[in-house]
């Protein structure tokens, strides 16, 4: 929109003159709203994020188990799994809306769908890795089924699940930015209401950047739970 006297300049308010020009990056407008858009934004990322992967782990688990004992089950399972993988997020957010509507349900089902191909890949890739002769060593030294798996596959197992659990928490981070599409929700929401106005860039890098020190964050915090949890692969012995 323009005047007689040339274009309209946006009124950014008479914030530091890094805000009214409409510098790349204010930390002025960081700090002032940091409580009241950046820290609720990353409040509920996190929470976005913590039960996608939550669900997806207890569900990659399950079918992983069934993949695991019955090979009957893997091929099918696996081509579910790969399938809801390659569908675009904007077209399963279509998908879903007539059946849960516009909530917070039709994003994590979203999201948990694409952990599952993650997650169940690595969790099978671990269990079947288990040399055959560890188990009937554990077997014969009179070990039930169940307790050969707890205490000898699962265990030597978890560096790979945990490898996958690290991808998918990584790639949840990154992919639950477009829930704002559905529900004004997580990072993704000041992301998408500056490129909505074109025009205040500062919000754009926050957030984005924010989205990005999150990724990393996690991702650390589950290396330091991977060599908590695995502490022979450090050590080159057997669990």
């Amino acid at each position: 929109m323009t005047l007689a006297g040339g274009p309209v300049i946006p009124n950014f308010g008479s914030g530091s003159s890094c805000e009214v020009t409409n510098g790349w990056f204010c930390t002025d407008w960081v700090r002032q709203h940091w409580s009241d858009t950046l820290q609720p934004a990353l409040v509920q990322h996190i929470e976005l994020t913590v039960i996608a992967v939550a669900a997806g782990l207890a569900i990659a688990f399950a079918l992983a188990l069934a993949g695991f004992r019955y090979r009957l089950l893997d091929p099918p399972i696996g081509f579910v799994s790969d399938f809801l993988y390659t569908i675009p997020s904007l077209a399963l957010f279509q998908i879903l809306l007539p059946v849960t509507g516009i909530s917070v349900l039709t994003v994590e089902i979203a999201l948990v769908s694409y952990t599952l191909l993650i997650l169940y890949r690595n969790m099978i890739e671990g269990l079947r890795a288990v040399p055959a002769e560890i188990v009937d060593v554990a077997r014969g030294s009179g070990f039930t089924r169940i307790q050969t798996f707890t205490r000898v596959e699962l265990p030597l197992a978890l560096p790979t699940i945990l490898a996958g659990l690290r991808i998918a928490t990584v790639s949840t981070v990154s992919i639950a930015t477009v829930a704002s599409f559905v529900v004004a929700k997580g990072l993704g929401a000041p992301i998408f209401t500056a490129l909505e106005q074109d025009v205040f860039k500062t919000e754009i890098f926050a957030a984005g950047g924010m989205v990005v020190a999150l990724a990393l964050v996690a991702d650390g915090l589950l290396v330091l739970l991977q060599r908590a949890l695995t502490p022979w692969t450090r050590s080159g012995r057997p669990a």
